[in-house]
């Protein structure tokens, strides 16, 4: 559906630190810098970005935006959790858990990134 997802990062290499801890916990390579400062996770179907804002300003959390990561089972998305703790993120919301919406199983843990993005890791059962 998506061909790449970029936030904003006040501190890239901050940010770079904690997705590379993350991200290799669901299978991908650390983040690959480009000239611009920004950092790129690249997968079969999509592409992942840090940067600074272009218009120079902080960045910020979008208020009701959250980005989810695809986690094969609930163990990876705890690993997930604790990688992104380990590594500066900030837990939220209710402890990594299952959640029931619509009829579906969902196993979900929250963190905030170094810069206030809200993300998770999210396994459907």
């Amino acid at each position: 559906m998506f061909s790449h997802v970029m936030v904003g990062a006040n501190d890239v290499a901050e940010s770079k630190k904690f997705y590379d801890a993350t991200m290799e916990v669901l299978g991908y390579k650390p983040g690959v810098m480009d000239p611009n400062g920004r950092c790129f996770y690249f997968s079969d179907t999509g592409i992942f970005v840090l940067t600074k804002p272009i218009n120079g300003e902080p960045a910020s959390c979008g208020n009701g935006f959250t980005l989810g990561f695809a986690a094969d089972s609930p163990e990876m998305a705890d690993a997930w959790h604790a990688a992104g703790l380990a590594a500066g993120g900030k837990a939220i919301e209710d402890p990594p858990g299952v959640r029931e919406g619509g009829g579906k199983k969902m196993y979900l843990a929250y963190l905030r990134d170094p810069a206030g993005n809200k993300i998770c890791a999210l396994h459907r059962m």
